[in-house]
């Protein structure tokens, strides 16, 4: 048991033994009944810790001094870590990463739902732990996050970044000098963009009185070997814009998408903006499975290739196709599950709330051959009504795969309407999945669990379960 004791103002919990891991990354130790959660630490860890912030029943921590190192604490390979927002749980090991998903997935469903999961099968690791995403997207700043030795030496300061937000600081950004998130040449070419900008006396974007030349970068790679770059500007003079443009162009013979967008307003969003394409396409290809998915700068795609496939391979053997199914793909953003499992089954009737999304999905469709798919865009309570129902056919097999809020209740209530025999949930939050299953227990009985690590050294595992209509 762990004893306060204070210190002037400040509290301290010695030899607090930390016994789980939350979102965020933080560890979870007990206090008598006081829950503490404690910044970079790992369940395993006995450590002193002083509190920053104390509530009734919990209170956030920072380690004083580690005691025992957990069997699960690594070193930390990022020089960034601590700071930048990606990648918190990367001090413990992969493979125990994996365990606490796991756990948290199972806990979720027992708790929320009452799901038995005596059944559920080991969490699916990503093959690759680094360089594993397919597009990131930067910030520029004018207002550089400044670290402690920065404080030290004030002259001669650069105080523009390039980079990603310090968690909890709209205005500060992170000046990023290598990210482990996705592959060359992603390293390169946003330290290059920053190192032209400050050369030739390009204005990085102040978040706060929005003003400056430049805005955002983002880099799409692809499995296929192609590169998309599109840079962001605010408030440019051509000569500005074409100026960059003709570098990347010319020092990049990789990029086969280079693009550009004017954005003046008051958000960073992009998806009522115009793209400009300076050279190349306007679009990139992945490729999965034998099929072709075309990416534009606005369209949805999984940002974990490789493990999008095993998840989708998962959907699909969860499914069962025997090759007759009508089957409804709901949230089914690019279409990219959609066409994925086309070619098994007899027809798949896709829905989506984003025209835009809907737009790539007919054309992915049409690229790859396939004729057996219809989509629909607009919003999926509204949609999915009886007369859709009666018009298109009782689904076989439903397929949903929400955002993080889940399922809106309309929607639940049309499947338990619909009584598809199978409906396969796979979800990027286990505890709005839970949610939504605790109601569809009402007709479906839970067959199969698994749990997909689709982002390493962060706390977000997708899961994927089976239910099937109890007769």
């Amino acid at each position: 048991m762990s004893r306060k004791r204070k210190s002037g103002t400040v509290t301290i919990l010695p030899n607090l033994h930390i016994i789980d891991i939350a979102e965020e990354g933080k560890g979870v130790g007990k206090a008598d009944e006081l829950v503490v959660f404690v910044d970079k630490a790992v369940p395993g860890d006995v450590v002193d810790v002083r509190l920053t912030k104390k509530k009734k029943n919990f209170a956030e921590a920072v380690i004083e001094e580690l005691h025992t190192a957990s069997e699960f604490r690594t070193d930390p390979f990022c020089q960034h870590f601590g700071t930048c927002g990606g990648c918190k749980w990367q001090h413990m090991q992969y493979d125990a990463q994996l365990k606490f998903k796991h756990k948290n997935v199972e806990a979720a469903l027992q708790r929320l739902a009452k799901v038995d999961t005596t059944a559920m099968e080991p969490i699916l690791g990503s093959a690759e732990n680094k360089y594993y995403r397919n597009k990131l997207e930067y910030t520029f700043s004018n207002k550089r996050w400044l670290e402690k030795e920065d404080m030290t030496d004030r002259e001669d300061l650069e105080l523009n970044a390039l980079g990603f937000h310090v968690p909890g600081r709209f205005d500060k950004i992170l000046d990023v000098q290598h990210c482990y998130l996705q592959a060359e040449p992603s390293n390169t070419l946003r330290n290059e963009v920053r190192s032209y900008a400050i050369k030739n006396g390009l204005t990085f974007y102040d978040l706060r009185n929005h003003e400056g030349n430049l805005r955002n970068l983002i880099i799409r790679t692809s499995s296929t070997g192609e590169v998309m770059v599109a840079v962001i500007f605010a408030y440019a003079e051509q000569d500005q814009i074409d100026g960059l443009m003709e570098y990347l162009k010319v020092n990049f013979k990789e990029i086969t998408s280079l693009l550009y967008i004017v954005n003046q307003k008051k958000n960073d969003t992009i998806f009522d903006q115009d793209v400009m394409v300076y050279a190349g396409r306007d679009h990139i290809f992945e490729e999965m499975d034998g099929l072709k998915f075309k990416i534009g700068v606005k369209s949805f795609y999984q940002t974990n290739s490789d493990q999008a496939h095993e998840l989708y391979k998962i959907t699909r053997e969860f499914a069962g196709f025997t090759g007759n199914e009508l089957v409804y793909d709901l949230y089914t953003g690019a279409g990219t599950i959609a066409n994925f499992v086309a070619r098994q089954v007899k027809q798949v009737v896709g829905v989506e709330y984003v025209p835009t999304a809907i737009e790539d999905a007919k054309f992915n469709s049409a690229l790859n051959g396939i004729d057996n798919t219809i989509f629909y865009a607009g919003d999926m309570k509204d949609i999915l009504t009886a007369e859709f129902v009666t018009e298109h056919g009782k689904p076989d097999v439903v397929i949903t795969d929400p955002p993080r809020a889940g399922m809106h209740t309309d929607v639940v209530e049309r499947l338990l309407e619909m009584e598809a025999e199978k409906i396969v949930y796979v979800s990027c939050n286990a505890a709005t999945q839970a949610r939504d299953l605790a109601l569809l227990k009402e007709k479906y009985a839970v067959v199969r669990i698994k749990p997909v690590d689709m982002f390493p050294h962060t706390q977000h595992v997708e899961n994927v379960v089976l239910l099937k209509l109890q007769k």
